[in-house]
């Protein structure tokens, strides 16, 4: 069996890295497997792909497109051209995608476009939030998968409501935490301070585990708008840095916009609130270990603080992760992305104790699971195309 794998942007990175690797393992056991690795060029800055590559033992992709950035349309349009010719060359049994981004919807509708089989790891998260592009591109790609991976049981009950077969649907669990096991004893190796003085460029006051927040903001809906992303900044400076040193790993495209917005010396002339580059994964999960509290838009990020036990205040007026919630045993609390929102939610949420929760299947295995599956339908050629 040839399986074309895809990634296209930073979340993949890690959710790609731990099915990498059991490939790797069931190949050199004397499984007929056979993997080729498209890296589709979603994140071409080297802190945002290269350094996740090495840090987390990724083999350079066999095939990289260099698709860049652009509008939805321009990424998605590029991804197709050119992982068409991949498909045509490589002639793969099944293309597998995971998570959300463009290069998931992109590559999803040209492997069917070639009438190859089709794979979605983290399958059936909705938001049910079309502003947001991801959603768009998650439901593009489950519409189309001939396999679904899911990771928790809301997922599974999304595609059962969405009329899926029962049998293409498969909970394996969080693939994501398999790296973030196979990654801690790394992370809890490395020195906090040295981390935040690199990374900050200026001298920074000493930080202990337990006292200091961290933030991460990428969406559109909360940076690509002055007036929300101004609240947000009111709401770090003059409520929650008061409080405690805040550590703000910026995106690339927060720092556009925050340039772009004339917002950068707000943030600059905060002593308490301290800018960092991109950081890699390790680097971050040392961060979220021992951080009282997180503030993010990033769903991967609220998975994360869900197994570490970190709590945290998701930025957003809804999930497609709701099995991290408070309500549903997690840590995370949807908190919208409004100042007095955000207001009304710290207390809740700086008051929890740090409480590790571990959903079903969120193990560490999921990887292993996930190649059972699709060796065992090599065994009983058992799946057909369903489309």
């Amino acid at each position: 069996m040839k399986i074309v794998s895809v990634v296209g942007a930073r979340p993949n990175f890690m959710k790609i890295a731990p099915l990498v690797r059991e490939l790797r393992r069931r190949q050199a056991a004397g499984a007929p497997v056979e993997h080729c690795l498209v890296h589709t060029g979603q994140h071409y800055d080297m802190a945002m792909s290269e350094t996740f590559f090495e840090q987390l033992g990724l083999p350079a992709p066999d095939y990289h497109l260099g698709v860049g950035s652009g509008t939805h349309a321009e990424q998605v349009g590029r991804t197709m051209i050119e992982f068409e010719k991949v498909l045509r060359t490589v002639q793969p049994d099944w293309v597998i995608v995971v998570g959300d981004v463009n290069a998931t919807c992109a590559c999803a509708i040209t492997a069917k476009k070639e009438r190859i089989r089709l794979a979605h790891i983290e399958a059936g998260l909705r938001s049910n939030d079309w502003s947001m592009p991801e959603e768009i591109n998650r439901i593009v790609a489950d519409r189309l998968s001939d396999l679904f991976f899911t990771p928790d049981r809301f997922a599974d009950a999304n595609l059962r409501r969405e009329g899926v077969e029962p049998e293409r649907i498969h909970l394996v669990g969080n693939i994501m935490i398999d790296t973030l096991e196979t990654e801690r004893p790394a992370a809890a190796s490395l020195d906090l301070q040295n981390i935040v003085r690199h990374q900050a460029g200026v001298e920074v006051p000493q930080l202990e585990a337990g006292h200091y927040a961290f933030v991460t903001l990428h969406r559109p809906s909360n940076v690509d708008d002055p007036v929300v992303l101004r609240q947000i900044l009111d709401f770090l400076r003059n409520d929650l840095a008061p409080r405690m040193p805040i550590l703000w790993p910026l995106h690339p495209r927060t720092r556009e916009r925050l340039c772009e917005f004339g917002l950068m010396n707000l943030v600059v002339g905060c002593p308490c609130l301290i800018l960092l580059e991109p950081l890699g994964y390790r680097e971050m999960l040392k961060i979220n270990m021992g951080a009282r509290l997180a503030l993010t838009d990033s769903g991967g990020l609220q998975e994360e603080c869900c197994v570490l036990g970190t709590p945290c205040l998701t930025l957003r007026p809804c999930t497609e992760r709701p099995i991290t919630l408070i309500e549903h045993g997690g840590v995370s609390i949807l908190s919208g992305n409004t100042s007095g929102q955000l207001r009304s939610t710290l207390n809740s949420v700086i008051s929890l104790p740090r409480r590790p929760f571990r959903p079903p299947f969120w193990d560490g295995q999921t990887a292993q699971r996930i190649v059972d599956i699709l060796i065992g339908k090599i065994r009983t050629n058992d799946i057909l195309l369903s489309h």
